[in-house]
């Protein structure tokens, strides 16, 4: 399931953006406080409100009045809507969720929250997921493409409070088929919040092992995992290190006397292999970013920030080919960057650049500019086009 659009609605500096045509690698530039890291925290937030509720994920970044556009209208409302394609009766079919926030005397509650796809070419989109303050219909039925709309059978609910998402209550069950998908898909999510700090050093086997968390502290265990249960996998991931990183010719896995997995790598200057501890920033978060892309049970999306800090700037056009490799493989990646190196190898189609005016934000499409289209297919870089301003109100300086 690839997500196609956005369109958010007085979310934070977002007063009304709709990002269409969304590839499988994006990449997203522009000016501090423009509005990246907002971006990306409409999954963050979204897995939240899943895991939670939707006061909770408020709570946690100011509460509503925080995250409301400033100067937003008394009564004004938050609206977040996802696009994506979902195989549904052997058909790709486009699914729109809808989640409308609102507040009331300082309690936020779902206004409204609608999962709805064509079931045949025409017509309008069809409800198979309608709630609003807590009641509402989820369809039982909806594969049943033998029926008409009419015909398919609604299931009432009210849930335990009008904060909670219906996706999280009815999304457990098998039986409402769009519901259920798209809450594992948000499940699957990783934004990324790495932390070198975090990554390095022992770790006791507690926690998830065989997934990175979203802050990497669990970085050893899951690299054991990888080793123990999916050799194949962690081969070629060790393989690519070695290709990737100048200067490692090997890293060598090794077990402990206790079972504690440690990785020794081979420097060109030094005959003798050094324990992971001592390696550099880079090395590791290197090594962090492919544990993530060789995970043999990759995630449908990827969220990752500003990847060029404590990395050697040539090794932003390898970092950026594995993440289009992952993309390739049928998940997404959305990255956040201030590195005119990862630019430069990209795509006129796999760019666009916030820009910040009175308070508010709006996204530009690289390849919407006939300009930059016009450079690029004389052979300009996309980095470079960046550095000299030719990105309108995304100029790094």
């Amino acid at each position: 399931m690839q997500i196609e659009a956005i369109r958010l609605r007085n979310f934070k500096v977002f007063r009304d953006v709709h990002l269409r045509e969304i590839p499988p690698f994006l990449v997203v530039v522009g000016a501090n406080g423009s509005g990246k890291s907002t971006l990306f925290d409409v999954f963050g937030f979204l897995h939240d409100c899943l895991r939670g509720n939707v006061r909770q994920a408020l709570d946690k970044r100011g509460r509503f009045k925080e995250v409301i556009s400033r100067d937003s209208a008394p009564g004004a409302t938050i609206l977040i809507e996802i696009q994506y394609r979902m195989p549904i009766a052997e058909v790709n079919r486009l699914v729109t969720y809808s989640l409308e926030i609102a507040d009331k005397k300082g309690i936020p509650y779902v206004k409204r929250e609608i999962l709805r796809y064509k079931r045949g070419r025409y017509g309008s989109p069809y409800h198979f997921l309608d709630f609003s303050s807590g009641q509402g219909y989820a369809i039982t039925n909806e594969e049943d493409f033998q029926k008409g709309d009419e015909e398919l059978d609604r299931e009432f609910q009210t849930l335990n409070s009008p904060d909670m998402l219906a996706l999280k209550g009815l999304g457990q069950f098998e039986r409402f088929k769009a519901a259920n998908a798209f809450r594992q898909l948000i499940e699957s999510w990783h934004v990324s919040d790495f932390h070198i700090d975090q990554a390095r050093g022992r770790k006791e086997a507690a926690g998830n092992s065989e997934h990175l968390s979203e802050s990497g502290d669990n970085l050893p265990l899951v690299a054991q995992y990888l080793y123990e249960q999916h050799p194949k996998a962690f081969k070629r991931l060790l393989k690519t290190m070695t290709q990737r990183i100048p200067g490692v010719q090997a890293v060598e896995p090794r077990l402990m006397d206790d079972g504690y997995l440690t990785l020794r790598f081979q420097d060109g200057s030094f005959k003798t292999p050094f324990l992971d501890r001592y390696v550099s920033d880079g090395t590791i978060k290197m090594f962090a970013y492919l544990v993530l892309l060789y995970d043999p049970q990759p995630h449908p999306l990827l969220c990752v920030e500003e990847p060029e800090n404590q990395l050697y700037p040539r090794l932003m056009p390898e970092l950026a080919e594995e993440f289009r490799l992952y993309a390739h493989r049928g998940g997404q990646v959305l990255v956040s960057t201030h590195s005119p190196d990862f630019l430069n190898a990209t795509t006129l189609e796999e760019v666009c650049w916030m820009v910040k005016s009175n308070g508010g934000t709006q996204i530009m499409r690289a390849k919407d500019d006939p300009q930059l289209a016009i450079y690029m297919a004389e052979g300009d870089q996309m980095g470079y086009l960046w550095k000299q301003g030719f990105f309108t109100g995304a100029d790094p300086q």
